[in-house]
């Protein structure tokens, strides 16, 4: 299901004052894209995104006045349309008196702000951008290892919480334990964050709950990061053939994003919290071009062609 935005979350977000229209604040935004309605104005609505926050600013009320009476009557008409969500008014500027007849008439609520036009619209996509943005939950543990955001996913049981505390004792930072929740702000991109439930807890077991800010302090913790890589941890299996070079890069999909995957096999003895801080650095040599498996590969096949040429 479409997310949305109610048309008083961003009343109240930017503290605007409401005109007219109060009927129209349980209005839906449901599109981030705002829409400046200049051409509109001028009369031309035959490509008018009208399911978008219409922003009238000086530059678009000084033309307004502009018009013949009957033309400024006609355009706000047109402008307020049913699947128009609301109209702001920027920089504290008078409300003309027939935005106010059409938003009467039509019930689409009328937002003044005394911020100005471009700083308003910028602050207004980020938020709608944040807000509608395609999201899911995931059962895991995510932490910042080196400024690269580790995704700790597995079985139930496995060890996530423990090595995700490890990590924090080695200086590393958690951002969420069991459940994280994970937007798409742009493409190919992804931030995870805690619920705000269980925002800096962690769960060990035999221990309890215990406060990762409280015990470590502010710097052990992060509220989002980005996530670069997902790390599977799964019981050694003795029959299956593990990647022992690092050629095979593996992914998985989460919302519409392909971000790479590393699995690692838990037995005794291994220490996961180091092996992860590998996987994460050994993840910012080849994201600047450096890649381990390749080059002794290359290496490999370069000694293998020269005791070739030799026997010959």
């Amino acid at each position: 299901m479409p997310k949305k935005v109610k048309v008083s979350d961003l009343a109240s977000k930017f503290q605007m004052e409401v005109v007219s229209g109060s009927e129209g604040l349980k209005r839906q935004i449901s599109v981030a894209d705002l829409c400046r309605p200049g051409l509109e104005m001028a009369g031309y609505f035959e490509y008018y995104p009208e399911d978008r926050v219409q922003i009238l600013g000086k530059t678009e009320l000084t033309f307004f006045e502009k018009l013949p009476e009957a033309d400024r009557k006609d355009r706000m008409t047109r402008l307020c349309r049913e699947a128009t969500p609301c109209v702001v008014i920027t920089r504290g500027l008078d409300v003309p008196p027939e935005l106010m007849d059409a938003s009467a008439s039509t019930g689409i609520a009328v937002l003044r702000s005394h911020v100005n036009t471009t700083t308003l619209a910028g602050q207004i996509t980020d938020f709608l951008e944040h807000k509608l943005a395609p999201s899911t939950t995931i059962h895991g543990v995510l932490v910042d290892v080196y400024g690269i955001g580790m995704l700790i996913s597995g079985s139930s049981g496995i060890g996530k919480s423990e090595t995700a505390l490890e990590l924090v004792k080695r200086g590393h930072r958690l951002i969420a334990d069991d459940a994280v929740e994970i937007r798409q702000t742009a493409e190919n991109v992804l931030i995870g964050n805690a619920p705000d439930l269980i925002k800096h807890l962690l769960e060990i077991r035999g221990v309890g709950i215990i406060n990762v800010m409280t015990l470590f302090g502010a710097g052990a913790v992060r509220n989002n990061t980005k996530i670069n890589v997902v790390v599977k941890l799964e019981n050694w299996q003795q029959d299956k053939q593990y990647d022992r070079l690092g050629l095979d890069e593996e992914t998985t999909r989460i919302i519409d994003t392909d971000i790479p995957l590393v699995t690692i096999p838990v037995r005794p003895g291994r220490n996961l919290a180091v092996i992860i801080e590998v996987a994460a650095m050994n993840y910012r040599l080849k994201r600047m071009g450096y890649n381990a498996a390749l080059q002794f590969t290359n290496k490999l096949t370069e000694t293998i062609n020269e005791d070739m040429d030799e026997m010959e």
